[in-house]
């Protein structure tokens, strides 16, 4: 989830840039279309859906990428333009169940990858360590792309998702065609991530600090502690959101992924130095470390209910953005922006697309 320390820094700023708000998922397709450009191409406007439209995807495949067997929804032509969309924790691919169409009836090919620990991915390997600091994930997704001879593709996530997205821009630019990260810059900075937030910022992160301890370990490593510890998570950042039994279960089956305890709690011991990296990561995590900026064209979402998200309009992290970029805040909605309002992340994809 967004960086705490993101978020402390942001508390009781003011606006600056304009920022679009978004009414809600139904009515957000049209409001969120960016204004055309004289004499430029016509940007698409995907049409309005009610969000869990779609019980699943049709297509499931899987591919050796890296150290891992990934496992990955696609939709869309096979040689359209490709979108790339990340999940995020405590989710899975179906965050993206409705924005995936969606994206694939405009022509789009669409491939929503299960992250390391997550749903049917696994690795290759039982020897490899199981960690999960930010730029083993986000190499993760450039080894997917190799494998699928992808060489550059629209990224857009959140959570975990946005982290691994922000952290390839920066680094691997010349993969990334545009952006779309919600929360803003989430590339963890460790350094920062030591010193204290402001009360009710890091009461927010009870979960992390509960992973920190041997009780929390232990409800992670229970199946079914873990699945209605993660289930809890869901209404307290998404307060608007009203999913029922069958769509959390949907989802949770990816919680039973045999690395899944380890993955997670690694990455959340790592964020906060309690763990060291694997070596291997050493130097990107380096490079990440002077929070590098990201020049591709970006939009950046706010969820306007997302304990998460800082009210206001982007300005706390405009500044990590060089290259052509546009802030929105979707109003009414939770942390898990892309299955609350799919059609508004949706719009958000093609709009960077164009931008």
């Amino acid at each position: 989830m967004i960086s705490r320390r993101t978020f402390g820094m942001a508390v009781g700023l003011g606006t600056g840039a304009a920022a679009v708000a978004l009414s809600g998922p139904q009515s957000a397709a049209h409001a969120a279309s960016a204004p055309q450009k004289p004499g430029g191409p016509i940007t698409p406007t995907v049409p309005a859906v009610t969000p869990g439209t779609h019980p699943g995807f049709r297509t499931l495949k899987h591919v050796k990428a890296g150290v891992l067997d990934i496992g990955y929804a696609e939709e869309g032509p096979a040689h359209g333009p490709v979108v790339l969309c990340l999940h995020g924790w405590p989710y899975d691919i179906h965050s993206f169940v409705d924005v995936a169409p969606l994206l694939a009836g405009l022509g789009y090919r669409v491939i929503v990858p299960y992250l390391r620990g997550h749903g049917s991915t696994r690795f290759l390997s039982r020897r490899t360590p199981r960690t999960a600091e930010q730029s083993a994930i986000a190499l993760d997704v450039i080894a997917l792309m190799d494998a699928l001879d992808i060489d550059k593709a629209v990224l857009a996530g959140f959570d975990w998702g946005s982290r691994t997205a922000d952290i390839i821009a920066a680094l691997w630019p010349e993969r990334v065609k545009a952006l779309v990260s919600t929360g803003g810059y989430l590339i963890t900075n460790r350094k920062a991530q030591s010193e204290p937030a402001p009360a009710a910022v890091e009461r927010n992160w009870w979960y992390q600090w509960y992973f920190a301890t041997d009780r929390g370990k232990k409800a992670m490593e229970d199946v079914d502690d873990r699945i209605a510890l993660c289930r809890y998570v869901w209404t307290v950042v998404s307060p608007n959101w009203r999913f029922d039994d069958a769509t959390f279960q949907r989802t949770a089956a990816a919680f039973e992924n045999p690395d899944y305890a380890a993955i997670v709690l690694f990455n959340y011991r790592w964020r906060i130095g309690l763990v060291d990296g694997n070596g291997r990561y050493d130097r990107y995590e380096k490079q990440l470390a002077a929070q590098p900026p990201i020049q591709v064209p970006t939009i950046t979402l706010d969820p306007a209910l997302d304990p998460f998200t800082p009210a206001g309009d982007g300005s706390a992290y405009r500044d990590h953005f060089t290259g052509r970029y546009e802030h929105r805040t979707v109003a009414d909605i939770g942390h898990n922006l892309p299955q609350e309002a799919p059609t508004a992340f949706a719009q958000a994809v093609v709009d960077a697309d164009h931008l």
